[in-house]
Formats: structure tokens, C-alpha cells, sequence
């Protein structure tokens, strides 16, 4: 599963969050499932109040739809400056919509998919590529032009190692597999707090 990251809504990193309680990560998969069908019914994002501290403070999210385990779309946001549960709300129409690996995701769709949504903490550049531990860290690799980013849950998913994931994120980036090597390359980490529907 390869992520697509968008560029917007801003590039302030988002302070570190506590973890949310399993009511909190219910309530955001609800929005987005909620969110995407509103979406496809009536071309709208529905309004959402809430007073919960944890979606009013920005934060980077992706939202990732999977049909019978299948990835069928996946966007999200490194950083944001406008509250967690619009960013949520932006990806997951975005996931649904606009993922260019993907058609649109149909209404009728809906029944057979499952959401995913993942939190991530700020950036942190990487000094030793040994430090990044498989299934805890996702990476993001930016050169010039060229950049790409692969969520934690990928490396496991894909039965990866270190090099292989390392490999991974540069294939996803454009670069060659070996791109990390180069000095000119930037490499960061980042963790994430990671839930589903039916769990």
C-alpha cells in the first residue's frame, strides 16, 4: 500500500499528540465513512462540530480505503495547519475521489470498503538509516523535485526489510533504488497512530 501525500493544506509540523481513546478513533472513522458518502450523494463535505481537543488541534493525516483487503485509494496530508478532523474530512474525499492510481470510489461501493486512517507525528530527518525500525517508522525521501513517502504499515504489509523499504520509497519518489545512499538525498521518519474500521 502506497500512500499518495498532497502538498497543501500548509507545512507547519503539528505539536506532538497524545494517543487517541478508542471512542476518539470510532468517532474519526465515522466521519470519514460519513464524509465520503455525503460526498458521493450530494457533491458536499457535511458539517462537523465538536469541542474534543484532539480533532481541533492540526495534525498530519491520511485516510486509506480498502475494498476486500485491496487498497483502493490513499491521500493524505504530512502536515496541517487546520484542525484534525478536516483534515480527515479533506483526505478522506480526496482518497475516495482523486487517488490518480484509482476510478472514483461509487456509493454503491461503500458497503465492501473499510477505512483506515493514520495520524502521523512530525518529521524527524534521518542520521543512520540502522535507527529506522520496519513497522514502526514510515519514511518520506525528498532529492530536487522527486518526493515520496510510505506509511509504516507498508513495509510489513509487503513483507519488506529495511533496505527493501528504504528501495521502496525511492521507487515511489521516481528515484533509483539506491537514491537514499546519496548525500543530496533527504531522508526522514515519522511514526504513526494507526486505526481501522473493525477492529
Amino acid at each position: 500500500m502506497a500512500c499518495r501525500h498532497q502538498p497543501g493544506p500548509s507545512a507547519t509540523p503539528p505539536p506532538e499528540k497524545d494517543a487517541l481513546t478508542p471512542e476518539e478513533r470510532a468517532e474519526l472513522l465515522r466521519l470519514a465513512r460519513q464524509t465520503i458518502e455525503s460526498y458521493l450523494k450530494e457533491r458536499r463535505v457535511p458539517p462537523y462540530r465538536t469541542e474534543n481537543p484532539h480533532f481541533l488541534r492540526p495534525g498530519g493525516a491520511f485516510v486509506t480505503l480498502k475494498k476486500h483487503g485491496n487498497l483502493r485509494g490513499c491521500i493524505g496530508y504530512i502536515y496541517s495547519e487546520q484542525p484534525l478532523y478536516q483534515t480527515i474530512q479533506q483526505a478522506a474525499v480526496a482518497a475516495a475521489t482523486q487517488d490518480p492510481r484509482f476510478p472514483p470510489v461509487r456509493l454503491s461501493e461503500m458497503a465492501e470498503i473499510t477505512v483506515e486512517i493514520s495520524l502521523l507525528s512530525p518529521l524527524e530527518r534521518v542520521r543512520d538509516v540502522n535507527e529506522i525500525v520496519v513497522g514502526t517508522h514510515g519514511l518520506l525521501i525528498r532529492r530536487g523535485y522527486y518526493q515520496g513517502l510510505l506509511l509504516p504499515q507498508v513495509a510489513p504489509e509487503q513483507g519488506w526489510d529495511r533496505e527493501q523499504f528504504l528501495e521502496g520509497v525511492c521507487y515511489k519518489a521516481g528515484l533509483p533504488p539506491d537514491a537514499w545512499r546519496d548525500p543530496a538525498t533527504e531522508l526522514y521518519s515519522f511514526t504513526a497512530e494507526v486505526f481501522s474500521e473493525g477492529e
